[in-house]
């Protein structure tokens, strides 16, 4: 088979590459043209080194190209993906730093909460120009994967607005099941049935069977609060499952931002929290981490280059959703995934118009949701709290209205179980004002926003958070591996 896949984003090296490498595990794709396209001409080139490394070391008939034009990365693809990050480090520098001032503590920031409603705000205009080259120079009926987060509201730009043939992918649910067939003793998750839905990084595994029989709520409390590494990490995670009486697929500190209930209070956040790994809870975990990764690949790269130089091994290929979508609908090979769409019927009780993240199959006529799902009540109405800040935010992306995003920021839960409406409206205007540069439909605000910030009176604080760490130097990391491959 020969086609064109397109990424952008791809300076994103490390998921590139097992974007990349994943595909190439499928027999029928060894003659696919990878087009890979990015803003920084430095990160495609250190990237296109490596996968150039990879096809020559499999001898592979694979072809790989990289340009800062999009148009022509586009042009004739059959599929793209997306994984931007509109503004990159800088940019989510502020989503974390500019809310603390108002007492808002986030561990990612990256989905809704005040970090990942101005996400949004930056990624959708981009999100619409990709969407516009697709309709324009990509193959006839092209499929639009977007990795990118937030994952709900770039999706629903896509289909609403952007009017492509889109779904979004996530590996939350993934994760969240390796856990669960842990706790139980599966030999491995094949073991593990499940049906998991809601929204992205708020879905739900309604019903758990492990070699046909069915987990109920006690016995799955009993395995997480048993099992000595996750009864400390999931905490709050752990605590929702007693509630809710069913297992949410995303992170403890994931989580902890999408509810209203657990990072209120900083002697709250740290009771929750686990500081063992970054995405347990610490204070802006992902931005740092995501700092460091970055800091170590540009100095490691040599190592990167030199450790692309092996075998693509089918059985090491992961559970990313890409690969196997492109693989059913291209050979009609039936894959079982989760996907993000359109609601249109999907979960029940979740409203119409929303992206829901629930079970599908793909074969050679498309992606089938499995429809008909009715989510318990608190699940339900955790995820309408979320979706309505969602549609909010998209609609004000789309439309440049400040007052509609200080809304939808206002009806945020954790933004609005920590901060007054006066807080709210100065924050935004701060954090509009800071990125002004990646917000074009806000250009008109800006002036207003700046005279309104001379003459607020509402106090802000310079505050780190409750639970921050400091990004570590390249010599740190380097004595912790070495640390760590001693101790292995």
């Amino acid at each position: 088979m020969s086609f064109k896949i397109a990424i952008i984003g791809a300076g994103s090296v490390g998921f590139t590459k097992k974007l990349f490498t994943d595909i190439l595990c499928v027999p029928e794709f060894r003659d696919v043209e990878f087009a890979l396209t990015d803003l920084s001409e430095r990160n495609l080139q250190m990237i296109k080194s490596i996968l150039d490394r990879v096809v020559e070391f499999n001898r592979l008939p694979t072809k790989v190209t990289a340009t800062t034009d999009r148009r022509a990365a586009l042009e004739g693809a059959r599929y793209i993906i997306s994984c931007v990050r509109v503004g990159g480090l800088e940019a989510y520098a502020d989503d974390i730093r500019i809310p603390l001032k108002y007492g808002i503590d986030q561990c990612v920031g990256d989905t809704i909460c005040a970090g990942g409603i101005l996400y949004g705000q930056r990624n959708i205009p981009v999100i619409l120009d990709f969407c516009k080259d697709i309709l324009e120079v990509a193959e006839p009926g092209a499929k639009f994967l977007n990795y990118a987060n937030p994952m709900a509201m770039n999706t629903w730009a896509a289909i609403e607005y952007g009017r492509v043939d889109t779904v979004g992918l996530c590996h939350g649910v993934q994760h969240g099941a390796d856990q669960i067939a842990e706790v139980l003793g599966a030999k491995s998750r094949t073991e593990l049935d499940y049906v998991c839905s809601g929204i992205n990084h708020q879905t739900w595994f309604i019903d758990l069977r492990l070699n046909g029989r069915k987990i109920g709520k006690d016995e799955l409390v009993a395995a997480f609060e048993a099992h000595p590494v996750y009864s400390q990490q999931e905490k709050l995670r752990i605590d929702v499952l007693k509630r809710f009486g069913v297992y949410s697929t995303e992170s403890n500190g994931h989580l902890s931002e999408y509810l209203p209930w657990y990072r209120k209070r900083p002697d709250e956040i740290t009771r929750w929290i686990d500081m063992s790994d970054w995405i347990h809870g610490e204070t802006g975990g992902y931005l740092r981490y995501s700092t460091e990764t970055r800091n170590w690949f540009e100095t490691e790269f040599p190592q990167f280059l030199e450790s692309a130089a092996r075998p693509i091994d089918p059985a090491k290929r992961s559970n990313e959703h890409a690969s196997h979508i492109l693989e059913a609908l291209e050979t009609n090979r039936v894959y079982r995934g989760h996907f993000n769409v359109k609601n249109n019927g999907i979960i029940t009780n979740l409203p119409q118009d929303a992206i829901i993240e629930s079970p599908g199959f793909v074969d050679r006529f498309g992606i089938n949701m499995a429809a008909g799902i009715t989510l318990p009540e608190a699940c339900a109405a955790t995820c309408t709290s979320s979706i309505n800040v969602q549609r909010m935010s998209v609609h004000a992306a789309i439309s440049g209205d400040i007052d509609l995003l200080k809304l939808a920021v206002l009806h945020d839960p954790l933004v609005g179980a920590v901060s007054t409406p006066e807080e709210v409206w100065q924050m935004v205007d701060e954090m509009v004002v800071a990125q002004a540069r990646w917000l074009p439909q806000y250009a008109g605000a800006v002036p207003a926003a700046k005279e309104r910030l001379s003459k607020s009176r509402v106090k802000t604080r310079e505050w780190a958070g409750a639970a921050r760490r400091d990004v570590r130097s390249i010599e740190e990391l380097r004595a912790e591996k070495a640390a760590l491959k001693q101790a292995v």
